[in-house]
């Protein structure tokens, strides 16, 4: 197949490798010229012949939402747009009904393998018409495993999956984070690496996940260098949210979002005021600032 995909980042990067490996090819198109083979997104749908199919490899929100805007103008009835971002699942319904009203297909594709995606293939969660996704099944057999790829549902479907899948990651990894944190207050020095590669053998807590905690400690177990200051892309937000609305309890992963917020103040005001607290009720010491 021809393809035109849009935005070379670091998966956008990898999605090209691994369709280019299995014979599709790719025209692309990137803000950074030495990663594009066009000048413009117009340039790129007059270089694909009917019935093209444009995929969106860009940061959700407005750099997407822009995209959209531009290409449901100049693609044609029967094209398809797949955006492979990390979208809100309610604009991709919107988008898919929009873009309908006007012949094209629109499939929201949710993808996961991180940077390794591109040697070990990704996991891809589709979502759209049956038809639209069907259409596509030499791209996602050149993605991902034949178990690595699922039609989830019509379009939003796609989205919603990946935005849940993500919002267990944010659970997963605050636990490892707190678990190793505990081990490393034992009253012996404690190999933490080797504790995760033990782990790692047959365990009923071994995952990819843990194998990338191993990694990281035995490259420098003390993790110098690095500061604790985690960041959130927007779908455990989304996630929390959705699960207050359906009345879905989400403890966990609404405290892994939590300590993220919390991480990025080290000298948070609430933590201030507990302090202050304390000593106007109790007397008790505070170390100043």
């Amino acid at each position: 197949m021809r393809i035109g995909l849009v935005g070379m980042g670091r998966m956008g990067g990898g999605i090209r490798t691994r369709l280019e490996r299995a014979g599709h090819t790719v025209v692309a198109d990137d803000l950074d010229a030495t990663r594009s083979d066009v000048a413009a997104l117009a340039e790129l749908v007059e270089v694909l012949a009917p019935p093209r199919v444009v995929w969106l490899m860009l940061p959700a929100g407005e750099a997407t939402a822009q995209a959209v805007e531009v290409l449901s103008a100049l693609l044609a009835p029967g094209d398809t747009l797949v955006d492979g971002a990390n979208g809100h699942y309610r604009a991709a319904q919107a988008r898919a009904a929009a873009l309908a009203e006007r012949g094209i297909a629109f499939v929201d594709a949710g993808v996961s393998g991180g940077v390794w995606g591109v040697e070990g293939g990704y996991c891809v969660m589709a979502g759209g018409a049956e038809a639209a996704v069907a259409a596509l099944g030499p791209l996602w057999a050149a993605l991902a495993e034949p178990a690595g790829f699922a039609h989830v549902g019509p379009a939003g479907a796609g989205h919603y999956v990946k935005m849940v899948h993500n919002a267990i990651e944010y659970g997963l990894m605050e636990a490892y984070a707190e678990g190793f944190a505990l081990l490393r207050a034992f009253d012996a020095p404690i190999d933490l690496g080797g504790v995760a590669a033990l782990w790692g053998q047959s365990s009923v807590v071994r995952s990819w996940l843990l194998e990338l905690v191993g990694r990281a400690l035995a490259a420098d177990p003390e993790l110098r260098g690095l500061r604790g200051a985690v960041a959130d892309s927007g779908e455990g937000r989304w996630a929390v949210q959705e699960a207050v609305e359906r009345g879905v309890p989400a403890p966990a992963i609404s405290a892994a979002l939590y300590a993220r917020f919390a991480s990025r103040d080290a000298d948070a005001f609430a933590l201030r005021l507990l302090a202050a607290l304390r000593r106007e009720f109790g007397g008790h010491a505070v170390e100043p600032a």
